[in-house]
């Protein structure tokens, strides 16, 4: 198949394929004579699993290292469970976060009455350290 059935298949744009190969992601396709890309369907196989550990957050360097112990077949899977826990760490450690940028914005907002003189706005005030 071409580059554009490719990624019709996977939902993975044509730039996107194109910058997996340059980043070793993908192998080098075949070439026709006519220089065009040729991809089989491990190639549909491999850059599926490439979205979809993109989806779940991976990085291209930590789906580099899943793919690589994905073809260690005598390998154990203690390896990739563990990076699928490092990543669910991360995750809940950002959603933390986040959740008190919530409560921070949520306390600002509503210690805001919303009119008035922006010299009383209490949100101007605490992001100006006044607060």
């Amino acid at each position: 198949m071409n580059i554009g059935q490719l990624s019709r298949r996977t939902g993975v744009p044509i730039d996107t394929v194109r910058y997996y190969e340059k980043q070793q992601l993908l192998p080098p396709p075949t070439r026709s004579a006519s220089g065009y890309r040729h991809y089989e369907a491990d190639d549909v196989l491999r850059l599926t699993f490439i979205r979809r550990a993109k989806t779940l957050g991976f990085t291209l360097e930590e789906i580099r290292d899943l793919l690589a112990l994905s073809r260690a077949h005598d390998g154990d899977m203690a390896a990739v469970r563990a990076a699928a826990a490092d990543k669910l760490a991360d995750v809940e450690q950002r959603l933390a976060e986040l959740a008190r940028v919530r409560d921070g914005l949520r306390t600002l907002v509503d210690a805001c009455p919303g009119h008035g003189a922006l010299d009383q706005c209490p949100i101007l005030s605490a992001l100006g350290g006044e607060a």
